[in-house]
Parts: C-alpha cells; sequence; structure tokens
C-alpha cells in the first residue's frame, strides 16, 4: 500500500509540473471536463486524499471548513503546492503506520454507503486519482498535447517508453 500511494503521489506531481509548463490560464481553463478545468482537477484529486485519509480515516471532520481546500481559493500554482504539501503530509503519516491490522480498520463516509476497511479507501484514492488524470490525458489529446508518464513500471523503476 505504502508502494502505490509513493506511486500516486509521483505521478500527481508529474501532471503538476505538466500544468506549470502551460501556465496558470491553460490549467484554468474549461475543458468540459468532470471538475472543468485541469487545475479545478487535480484540487479535487487532493479532496479525495483529505476526505479519505483525514477526515474518514482519523475522524477529522473539521478539514471540511477549510476554505483553503476549495477550488476557487486555488489561485496560483503557489497555493495549489501548498494544498498538495499539506495533503501529502498527511497521506505520509497514514502511510508511515500502515499495518495489517490498521488497514483493516473500518471507515466510514456520508457520502457513501456502507462500511470500508481502509485498505479498500486506499484503493478507491488511487482508482479515482487515475480516472481523473484520464480526463486531464483525453482533454490534452483534444488539443494535441501530450500528458506526462504515468505508468507503473516506469514511474516507479525510472525505465524509458518510446512514445509513438
Amino acid at each position: 500500500m505504502r508502494k502505490l500511494l509513493r506511486y500516486d503521489q509521483k505521478v500527481f506531481e508529474a501532471f503538476e509540473r505538466g500544468l506549470r509548463r502551460r501556465g496558470w490560464r491553460e490549467a484554468g481553463k474549461d475543458r468540459k471536463i468532470g471538475h472543468r478545468s485541469h487545475k479545478d482537477t487535480m484540487v479535487h484529486i487532493l479532496n479525495v486524499y483529505e476526505a479519505w485519509f483525514v477526515a474518514a480515516a482519523q475522524r477529522r471532520w473539521e478539514i471540511f471548513d477549510d476554505g483553503r481546500r476549495r477550488a476557487k481559493n486555488i489561485r496560483s500554482f503557489a497555493d495549489l503546492a501548498r494544498y498538495r504539501e499539506r495533503v501529502w503530509k498527511e497521506v505520509d503519516a497514514l502511510s508511515s503506520g500502515l499495518t495489517g491490522r490498521r488497514l483493516r480498520e473500518r471507515v466510514k463516509v456520508p457520502w457513501m454507503a456502507g462500511r470500508y476497511t481502509l485498505e479498500d479507501a486506499i484503493f478507491q484514492v488511487s482508482f479515482e486519482e487515475a480516472h481523473h488524470l484520464g480526463e486531464i490525458i483525453g482533454s490534452s489529446w483534444q488539443v494535441e498535447r501530450s500528458s506526462p508518464q504515468m505508468m507503473w513500471i516506469p514511474t516507479n523503476l525510472g525505465t524509458r517508453v518510446p512514445v509513438d
């Protein structure tokens, strides 16, 4: 699980660097995807990590009152980086304490019926990140731009994959 969470962070940061290269205006442009812009999609991904790993896993529901996590309040790459760093700090703290027992602990969230394990939550967040990054990839292709590498082996082992 730790390896998966580290991979997710690496991929997120690669996409963030890609956004920086395109500039803030391009990052905030409405692309007609689920969360409108690439920037808002990236903020949503961080929101998901925070919701599952801070609110649900640590029962710290007050994070939802923090306006700094709202896409409309992320107004620069510096704001995005500060939010990412805050979320990754929480993810790293959770990850460092993972044990089999901790992974089997139940978590419950108000937006989904049922009870889940922390392990389920890790997979939920990881796959949700991949789905949303897929939206960014697709909308980038529409304007003939490539996206960062997100394949597991190249990302984790640093190998290069030829691009068509």
